[in-house]
């Protein structure tokens, strides 16, 4: 049991660390279909990922109650006004569960410097069940045709320019 606990924390520890541009990321062999449970957008507006076909999709699944996915926030919105007019879309999703409403996560965001960020919610936590996700923050990547093509583990810097361009990178090529 003991061992368990120690390899868990480890496990929890490494996936915290920040990322560096090609560091921690697993893209596949072969493109994964999409779940299809639906997230909710701030609007109140339903979608299944693979309605953002046409887009290279960065879907981070984080938690109001991780402290890696909170030091990420301000980088993310710097990392969505640098992108978002590129055909790179970030989907920030969290669990419904944390939310009392819109306006609280709205407020959230803002003070964690992250205001310009679209933000969904997993309403019944399916989506992130179907892709096994179950520590935050994961990031879990979609090519063009709203394909899973791989993941990031742990947290990112996301405005430094090397990791931009290593996503404009894997669009290129997966996109």
């Amino acid at each position: 049991m003991l061992k368990l606990i120690i390899q868990t924390v480890v496990g929890v520890l490494l996936l915290s660390a920040p990322v560096q541009a090609e560091d921690n990321v697993n893209i596949y062999p072969e493109p994964r279909e999409a779940p299809t449970h639906e997230i909710i957008h701030q609007s109140g507006k339903s979608y299944r990922l693979s309605d953002f076909k046409g887009d290279f999709v960065v879907a981070i699944f984080w938690s109001r109650d991780c402290g890696p996915c909170l030091a990420e926030l301000e980088s993310l919105n710097g990392f969505h006004n640098a992108v978002k007019n590129n055909g790179v879309r970030l989907l920030l999703i969290s669990p419904k569960e944390e939310w009392r409403s819109v306006e609280e996560q709205k407020r959230f965001l803002k003070r964690y410097d992250a205001p310009d960020v679209d933000f969904y919610v997993d309403e019944r936590g399916l989506t992130a069940a179907d892709l096994g996700i179950f520590i935050s923050p994961h990031t879990v990547l979609f090519n063009e045709k709203g394909e899973e093509i791989g993941r990031i583990r742990g947290s990112a810097k996301w405005d430094r320019d090397d990791v931009i361009e290593y996503i404009y990178q894997l669009k290129e090529k997966y996109g």
